[in-house]
């Protein structure tokens, strides 16, 4: 294949893939690859850290006695994330809290791509600065492997719900995959996206 053709062709895909980034994407590939690059000493940009992937997750306790919670909660996550829940079943019974197994006890939403940095962006813009008295990220949320996690008490915390509607407060976690060797690597990462943590 001739040079100009391969260079042209380059230019049409890397402008259909901008149309399917937001700005935090952007942002990432021209200034946070590079950076992190010459800092970590990586000798390939395809090494450097990036997200894989954001968890959501919504506990259902009440759904053993209640199955119509389930609906309630999935119509509020799916506002929150903009994508339909899964619902989580329990793989064992546990008499203690008259749970059988393949009981519904809960719903999460896993996202990539375009949708992730969305709601990764409103998460630290708008959501993280909502909480009472927030101070910063603990990095303590690190699970050792890259990974961060997150908990809110409540799902009013997000902008997206109708506070008049909800009928009950359910708490939210969260959990922020990275490609990262290590926390260090992974604090660094969500620093630069934005991620306030606490010093």
């Amino acid at each position: 294949m001739p040079k100009a053709i391969k260079n042209a062709f380059a230019k049409n895909v890397n402008r259909l893939l901008s149309k399917f980034m937001n700005s935090l994407q952007k942002f990432y590939q021209a200034e946070i690859v590079p950076k992190l690059q010459q800092e970590f000493g990586y000798k390939n940009k395809l090494a450097v850290p990036r997200l894989l992937k954001i968890v959501v997750n919504m506990g259902l306790n009440d759904a053993v006695v209640n199955r119509g919670i389930i609906e309630k909660a999935a119509s509020q996550l799916s506002l929150i994330t903009g994508q339909k829940p899964l619902v989580t079943k329990a793989k064992k019974s546990i008499s203690a809290f008259k749970v059988r197994r393949g009981m519904p006890i809960g719903i999460k939403v896993t996202l990539r791509g375009k949708r992730m940095f969305d709601f990764f962006e409103k998460l630290v813009k708008i959501v993280l600065p909502r909480q009472r008295d927030f101070k910063g990220v603990l990095a303590s949320g690190f699970d050792g492997r890259g990974n961060l996690n997150l908990g809110f008490k409540e799902q009013t915390i997000f902008p997206d719900l109708d506070y008049d509607k909800i009928d009950k407060t359910r708490g939210v976690q969260i959990t922020i995959v990275t490609s990262a060797e290590n926390d260090e690597q992974a604090k660094r990462l969500l620093q630069e996206l934005g991620v306030p943590f606490k010093n």
